[in-house]
């Protein structure tokens, strides 16, 4: 967690200087994006982590309910 916070904080810090100077943008113009770019840095994970799990979640509801789905079409042939 301190390692991403040191990492998004380091990247914010040097696209600032890169945009600064390499652009006609003046630091006042750029600390906005800036500083969503680095709250987007710092929560993509977190929706990446969620989506994943939201289908990692669906795929077993699929697999519990395919067998339970085989077990009913056992016992039907069997009973």
């Amino acid at each position: 967690m301190i390692q991403r916070g040191i990492g998004v904080t380091i990247g914010a810090i040097v696209s600032l200087v890169l945009l600064v100077a390499m652009t006609t943008v003046t630091l006042e113009e750029a600390i906005a994006p800036l500083a969503i770019g680095a709250i987007a840095a710092w929560f993509w994970p977190l929706v990446i982590v969620f989506y994943l799990g939201r289908r990692a979640k669906k795929r077993r509801e699929g697999q519990i309910q395919g067998e339970v789905q085989r077990q009913v079409d056992e016992q039907n042939r069997q009973g």
